[in-house]
């Protein structure tokens, strides 16, 4: 898997335009251009989705990655790409679709 490595600095949405943070903002020695390397380790909230079904709220609220198969790793956890599997999901823990990357560190790459 290849992509370019995500940092506590990147621009996450969920599918619905709600705003992806770290819940634990990584704190690794890593770090790119001042900003923490994200790992899987870190949880991942949603902020403000406005998703509903038939007119009753369902909001995207956490966001679990699957940080695997480029064999780097930060303090044992795998680094997070912007081309990571990933999976929103509701307090229910329903599945929401995956989160879209708006802006990413592009100066470094994984291959």
């Amino acid at each position: 898997m290849s992509g370019s490595l995500l940092d506590a600095s990147a621009v996450i949405g969920c599918p619905h335009g709600g705003r992806v943070t770290a819940a634990t903002t990584p704190s690794g020695a890593v770090r790119i251009g001042g900003a923490a390397v994200a790992t899987g380790a870190h949880a991942y909230v949603v902020i403000g989705c406005p998703h509903s079904v038939a007119g009753v709220p369902s909001p995207c609220v956490s966001v679990r990655w699957t940080a695997d198969g480029t064999g780097v790793t930060v303090d044992g956890a795998a680094v997070l790409l912007d081309t990571s599997a990933a999976e929103c999901f509701t307090a229910a823990f329903v599945p929401q679709g995956p989160p879209v990357v708006q802006a990413a560190q592009r100066k470094v790459t994984v291959r």
